[in-house]
């Protein structure tokens, strides 16, 4: 298989010593930031952080999408479960809880109708079965399980079905943590999956204003690692670069197809990222012409914003944004664990606490000299 070359130890060997040479020629400490739940995984299983330089330290950002969904969402999902109407949800999503500490799952026991689906198309199918049924689709996620949901809008939803819209577009999310003051962050390894949908184009303008390092990354430990190199060169060479390491899935203009789709239905505006801010132009937010489907319409729901309301003494909002390690949490593997979860990054299989925990860390990998 083509993909065992991405995991062939004697070539991540030859490119760890090639990073090894790299970071010995550059004097300053390096924070590199990744924005997605599956790098971390990667990272956290191969061990990729015990195979680099002491000044190298790469940080989960704002990546998980469950982690980042907005408490308002959830608390009027809850809401709307209470009053009858039946929840289409991902497994993840239900288990996410809100500002009044409850989840769908919670509710479930009180007679709530939450229903676990995999798609969009699967709710569709759910809701034309039951025609007399009230359905709402939980719809979380960024660029590459929104198009689908555009897809099917512009067919046309059965009229019982309703979205609670919470997508969100990645690239100024990626744009907001390399301009961070607060991060400091000197490169990104930017998402794979997502970066097939939009392209490496919307980035560029976020690389035209700070000039810091970007490079494109798939999933496989090579990848990672590849990455890696490819960053220490251009910082090493003084040459600053938007670069693609995942040519095998992402191109500069991306697939066309799916932004049409997106273009179609959504418009882009302020977005929250629970824990982290409300940042410009990250929010799919319907067109007007599609407001029959927005549960938030539908059904005259309220939203408040920076509605944030985690745990009291986690640090879920930290580990979020990738200012704190989950291990600097207090209730990390004690309260919080994988079978108590207290916040959405124990709870989600993307979320770095759960991963963390997934692979047995308890103590920091890797802190700067």
């Amino acid at each position: 298989m083509i993909l065992e070359k991405y995991k062939d130890p004697d070539l991540a060997k030859n490119i760890t010593q090639k990073i090894h040479e790299y970071a010995d020629s550059i004097e300053e400490n390096l924070l590199f930031m990744h924005v997605c739940g599956s790098h971390e995984w990667t990272i956290s299983h191969y061990g990729i952080r015990s195979l680099i330089p002491k000044n190298i330290e790469i940080r989960p950002g704002p990546g998980c999408p469950v982690c980042i969904t907005p408490a308002d969402d959830i608390d009027n999902a809850v809401k709307l479960g209470l009053e009858g109407k039946t929840i289409l949800v991902y497994g993840d999503m239900s288990r996410s809880k809100g500002s009044k500490g409850k989840s769908l799952l919670d509710i479930r026991v009180l007679g709530a109708k939450i229903r676990i689906v995999y798609s969009i198309q699967e709710a569709i199918l759910i809701a034309r079965e039951e025609p007399r049924e009230d359905f709402v689709f939980f719809a979380v996620g960024f660029d590459t399980t929104a198009p689908p949901t555009a897809f099917e809008i512009l067919k046309g939803l059965p009229s019982n079905l309703a979205i609670i819209n919470s997508y969100r577009y990645m690239p100024p999310i990626v744009g907001a943590v390399i301009k961070s003051s607060v991060l400091g962050v000197d490169a990104v390894l930017n998402p794979g999956h997502s970066s097939t949908i939009t392209g490496m184009k919307p980035y560029y303008r976020y690389f035209l204003e700070t000039r810091k390092p970007q490079v494109f990354c798939g999933f496989e430990p090579i990848d990672i690692l590849l990455g890696i190199l490819i960053l220490l060169k251009q910082i090493k060479d003084g040459k600053a670069k938007l670069e693609n390491e995942y040519q095998r899935s992402v191109t500069w203009e991306g697939n066309k197809n799916a932004q049409k789709k997106l273009e179609d239905v959504f418009d882009l505006d302020t977005g929250y990222i629970r824990g982290v801010a409300s940042i410009p132009e990250c929010g799919f937010t319907l067109k007007e012409k599609y407001k029959d489907v927005d549960a938030y319409v539908r059904y005259g729901l309220s939203k408040q914003t920076n509605n944030e309301h985690f745990v009291a003494g986690a640090r879920c909002g930290e580990v979020i944004l990738g200012l704190s390690e989950p291990t600097e949490c207090p209730l990390y593997m004690k309260e919080c664990t994988k079978q108590t979860p207290k916040g959405p990054t124990m709870i989600s299989l993307e979320g770095t606490c759960r991963i963390w925990a997934e692979h047995n860390l308890i103590k920091s990998i890797k802190k700067l000299s």
